[in-house]
């Protein structure tokens, strides 16, 4: 079984299906731009450049994008217009080589038994769901999971929690409303070497009304971890709402700002013309996309694959 049961035909299908809003959107702009050009000229790069700052890449990964290639037009002396779409994602490829984005390989280093996941992000942004889908495939890939309830500031955090365990069939250590997070963290990851779990994943609270308080309590968290596993937690999952576009910039700021972040996860981008985000949030923030999520079902929580990602976003221009 491939990893995370897709096959790439199939992840490429339901990737194409998820990112159509933007799709369409980028390229019905893009074919716009260059009706009667017959080279990339400055014009039809300043209307690139409006494209993908209104479909939330950022300000300043399109600059990147754009000087890039304007460098490539001007070494070649003269590119057609109908060349544009294939040096786009031939760049915005190589920007998330850079960044270190996945292209479709082994997200976590099994190696590290237990290998701890603790997941953060702001109230309403699919971390919850993420969570639960990681945790349903990974038991379906043959390991032994256990999830760790820390946002115990929501009865609707833990009950949802607790309902993605027993439909994944894994374990979830809980305490009762307004436990201390920590507590949490410190019960999943002994109980995790006492069982021989192979994946923990903790869940944190979403709150960000107070920066000082936020950064006191996950560094809280990471070194209660830390006593019973030193060299966890193996990776900070920073869960984001693509939906939002130019918000998930700032919370991913905040969080970055509060915690060590080492990868993110992009969600909810079906049914949003703001799939840009991605290539915007990686490149600036310079922290691997790992998963991103274009739908509903398990399945739809995806391993990030910047090429086959690239390919969806942009397609080939009518």
């Amino acid at each position: 079984m491939a990893f995370f049961g897709l096959l790439s035909k199939d992840k490429k299908e339901t990737l194409d299906k998820g990112l159509e809003k933007t799709k369409t959107g980028l390229l019905t702009k893009i074919s716009r731009a260059i009706t009667g050009k017959s080279k990339i000229d400055d014009d039809v790069l300043d209307s690139l450049e409006e494209i993908l700052i209104t479909s939330d890449v950022g300000v300043e990964t399109t600059l990147k994008i754009i000087e890039r290639i304007e460098k490539r037009a001007a070494r070649d002396k003269y590119v057609n217009t109908a060349e544009l779409n294939t040096i786009l994602k031939e760049e915005i490829a190589s920007l998330l080589e850079e960044n270190r984005s996945l292209n479709g390989e082994q997200p976590f280093d099994f190696s590290k038994k237990p290998y701890v996941i603790l997941v953060v992000g702001v109230n309403g942004v699919g971390k919850t769901t993420t969570i639960g889908k990681l945790a349903a495939q990974l038991k379906l890939e043959g390991k032994k999971v256990l999830l760790g309830a820390g946002d115990t500031f929501r009865a609707a955090a833990v009950d949802q929690l607790t309902i993605w365990a027993e439909r994944s069939g894994v374990e979830i250590v809980k305490q009762q409303m307004g436990a201390d997070t920590a507590s949490v963290a410190y019960d999943t990851v002994k109980s995790a070497v006492a069982n021989s779990v192979d994946v923990v994943i903790i869940d944190t609270a979403g709150r960000l009304h107070n920066k000082i308080n936020l950064m006191n309590e996950l560094t809280k968290v990471r070194n209660v971890i830390a006593k019973v596993i030193p060299d966890a937690p193996h990776d900070v999952l920073l869960v984001l709402d693509g939906s939002t576009g130019q918000n998930a910039f700032q919370q991913a700021k905040e969080f970055t700002k509060a915690t060590v972040v080492t990868s993110l996860a992009v969600t909810k981008l079906d049914g949003t013309a703001k799939g840009g985000v991605v290539l915007g949030i990686s490149d600036q923030f310079k922290i691997p996309v790992k998963f991103i999520g274009v739908g509903e079902g398990i399945n739809d929580l995806q391993i990030f694959d910047k090429k086959i990602f690239v390919e969806s976003l942009f397609g080939e221009l009518n």
